[in-house]
């Protein structure tokens, strides 16, 4: 079976401060199931940060992000069956479980919520990754 990749990138475009070297990609298609990469408050064209500070502004890029590259892999949102949510604080819990609730309204995907010391980058404050399954 043949993987397809969807935006490769390489670290050191990305994380230029951390003197690191991986090529890695934003989605991978294999076969039927769709494994997108930890998504951020974080343009996917042009690297920006967004939303600096406001975990539901956060949330809303990082749904943005999800719709877009589940697009690209020929999917939407109403493929989504597994979603991990990772938190910087536990208070911005209700406030991004609205956003992706909104977002993912009617589809019913198993969730699991994790509250963490830090992302990547000390501004995100959410990261949401997913797997999706389509014909």
């Amino acid at each position: 079976m043949i993987h397809k990749r969807i935006r490769p990138f390489n670290t050191k475009d990305t994380y230029p401060e951390q003197k690191l070297d991986n090529d890695l990609c934003q989605a991978v298609v294999a076969g039927k199931t769709i494994y997108l990469r930890g998504q951020v408050a974080q343009d996917l064209d042009t690297r920006e940060n967004v939303s600096v500070g406001d975990p539901a502004g956060q949330a809303e890029k990082v749904m943005q992000n999800i719709a877009l590259l589940l697009s690209e892999c020929g999917a939407g949102l109403e493929n989504i069956c597994k979603v991990t949510v990772y938190l910087t604080d536990i208070r911005y819990r209700e406030t991004v479980y609205r956003v992706l609730g909104r977002w993912m309204k009617g589809v019913y995907p198993v969730f699991t919520g994790l509250v963490v010391v830090a992302l990547a980058r000390p501004e995100w404050l959410v990261e949401v990754d997913v797997i999706a399954e389509f014909e």
